[in-house]
């Protein structure tokens, strides 16, 4: 894996490719010596910055992860990442290259060519233009079908991805707002999170959730395990993929299981109408209901009344009269009978009544239909919801996230012609307009009874600012924020994390570009102490370790488990799972099925979701894990 980039977002990925993915990973970094094109005054300084933080970080990643001096990662100096440097970082056999740099030009230069040089390398791009991002994709794919003619058509699929920076956090902010872990997988639109289970007293067993992923190394008598210490734990590290008979054997000890993400507030309305179209249901006020409802009384009850005064007069006719009357149509009742003509000024009386209140209920219907365009206000009695910040590139993705995820919402924004404005109102989603800095606004979203506050406006001091003040409102909120400056960032996360011990507070993921970099395969992957489980969905046919088997002799203790089905048909599925489903009305096939049963046959058509080992994984891809030397540098 290589990774070329000039900021902290390098550093990150780089290191959660090393200590996560436990991947080979060379890092190309803009030079730090002056001369040859290298970066002077304030730009030379942050280079040498990021070097020395790099290295830094690479070296606390290896000696935790206890990988040998050949596994550490190779760090290259250069000032730009041209061919002759891509070259000396073994690009032409690499497995994927990430380039990540904030220049949109020096990126797009690099991606021509790095796919001269390697046809079949997965290149994961950052760009802040994404609209030539998506042609930049296309045409980089197909430079790569023309380069090698014979290359399989889902290698091809996975050759290019381009992200944009809202395209790299959104995910990892929607899953904090949600499941307030880190530790997330997607998959078929739904948000599986890993849970630590504490250990269980004598005789008792965790609660497995989806399944048992891992047993860890702290035990009842040592919390700790190996996760605290190098010596604690009893000489025991974490036993990933445990079968049914070490679980039952292991009580006392703790466990990470996997479980579903589900919403426990209020649930959003179903259907087209309700979450798109027009509020038919409250066209009318109460009040205007019932008194519509009165005067249709009245006119039946005076269309019985004539029935039964006037004399051989059918039930039809007696209606017609009446609303001949109702509508003062000219047929005075002077030759009939009293209680004839008595009606008909009772008739004419009510038609009176009637006329304000069809003049009210067309003027109260027309508000209506005006302010089903407008935006939503936040309902009374709201609770449990997700308070979003910013309406930006950002905002608008996490905003179409959490909805995708039936998670209730409510946005402020100050500037009402921001980009996720027109979501917002299509999807009738309550938003405040107004700066949240602002004394009431927050109050306005009901951040006292939310369940999570998402700062993702473009000013840091605005983020820390609405931060601050919902955590003095709410103490426990789960609150995640977006900030520009990384030192700034370090400063309030550790602030925050002191200051709030018992609130949830989340830094930035860089988990979609690492996820990308692997691969469409792997879906993701959750730490474990010090290793790492990843999971991948595998088509069964080309796989002997899993075709023509059940799910029970398909699993492997400690390398890989089949967790999950994908029940559609194999030219209706998704073609990547990790991504939602698209939001575009139209009906979607069934989706994965968790609950398997043990004699199911897999069958080659079949697609599985499974959890494996780095090297379980390997051995089922047909390729050994790569731990070769890294060749020297010069």
């Amino acid at each position: 894996m290589i990774v070329c980039g000039d900021g902290a977002l390098a550093e990150r990925l780089a290191a959660e490719l090393h200590s996560v993915y436990r991947e080979i990973v060379t890092v190309v970094v803009p030079s730090s010596r002056a001369g040859d094109g290298a970066p002077s005054g304030s730009a030379g300084r942050a280079a040498t910055a990021l070097l020395g933080r790099l290295q830094a970080v690479m070296g606390r990643s290896s000696r935790a992860s206890g990988d040998e001096r050949t596994q550490e990662p190779r760090v290259l100096e250069a000032p730009q990442p041209d061919e002759a440097t891509l070259i000396e970082a073994g690009v032409r056999g690499a497995a994927a290259l990430a380039l990540v740099y904030d220049d949109d030009e020096t990126n797009i230069h690099a991606a021509l060519a790095a796919r001269r040089l390697n046809p079949h390398l997965r290149l994961v791009i950052r760009l802040y233009n994404r609209k030539l991002g998506q042609h930049l994709e296309e045409l980089l794919a197909q430079a790569a079908a023309v380069a090698a003619p014979g290359l399989d058509p889902t290698a091809l699929d996975t050759s290019t991805t381009v992200l944009s920076d809202a395209d790299t956090a959104a995910p990892a902010l929607a899953a904090t707002a949600v499941a307030g872990t880190s530790k997330v997988i997607q998959a078929d639109g739904l948000l599986l999170r890993a849970v630590e289970r504490t250990p269980p007293g004598r005789g008792q067993v965790a609660d497995p959730g989806l399944c048992t992923l891992a047993l860890l190394s702290a035990t009842t008598n040592d919390p700790a395990g190996d996760e605290g210490s190098d010596d604690s734990g009893q000489g025991q590290g974490p036993l990933l993929l445990p079968d049914d008979r070490m679980v039952a054997t292991a009580t006392g000890r703790g466990t990470i299981a996997l479980e579903a993400v589900s919403h426990a507030g209020p649930a959003l309305p179903s259907g087209r109408l309700a979450g798109r179209g027009l509020p038919f249901g409250s066209l009318l006020s109460p009040r205007l209901r019932w008194s519509l409802a009165g005067l249709v009384a009245c006119v039946l009850g005076l269309a019985v009344a004539n029935w039964l005064t006037v004399p051989r007069t059918h039930p039809l006719h007696a209606g017609y009269l009446t609303l001949l009357d109702l509508f003062a149509i000219d047929d005075p009742a002077l030759d009939k009978p009293t209680s004839r003509q008595i009606l008909q000024l009772l008739a004419g009386l009510a038609g009176l009544l009637l006329l304000p209140v069809l003049f009210a209920a067309v003027l109260e219907a027309l508000g209506t239909f005006r302010s089903a365009a407008a935006l939503r206000r936040p309902p009374r009695g709201l609770s449990g919801h997700v308070v979003l910040l910013g309406l930006g590139k950002a905002g608008t993705r996490v905003l179409a996230r959490l909805r995708e995820l039936g998670i209730p919402v409510v946005c402020v924004e100050e500037d009402p012609e921001a980009r996720g404005i027109p979501l917002a109102r299509r999807l009738r989603v309550p938003t405040v307009i107004g700066d949240v800095t602002d004394e009431g606004v927050l109050e306005s979203a009901k951040i006292h009874r939310a369940h999570a506050l998402l700062a993702l406006t473009s000013s840091d001091t605005t983020n820390l600012e609405a931060a601050l003040y919902a955590r003095s409102v709410k103490p426990d909120l789960r609150v995640a924020l977006r900030l520009y400056d990384d030192a700034f960032a370090t400063a309030v996360y550790r602030t925050l994390r002191a200051a709030h011990p018992h609130a949830l507070t989340r830094s930035r993921s860089v988990s979609t570009l690492a996820g990308a970099m692997m691969g469409r395969q792997v879906l993701g992957a959750i730490p474990v102490e010090r290793r790492a489980l990843l999971f991948a969905a595998l088509d069964v046919a080309g796989h002997p370790q899993l075709e023509g088997r059940t799910i029970t002799e398909s699993f492997r203790a400690g390398a890989w488990r089949v967790i999950a089905l994908d029940s559609a048909a194999p030219d209706e599925r998704q073609p990547d799972l990790a991504a939602a489903p698209a939001d575009d009305g139209t009906e979607h096939p069934a989706g994965l099925v968790w609950d398997l049963h043990p004699g199911y046959v897999l069958r080659p058509q079949d697609r599985v979701v499974l959890a494996a080992t780095r090297q379980g994984l390997a051995e089922l891809l047909g390729r050994r894990p790569r731990t070769r030397e890294h060749p020297p540098e010069t």
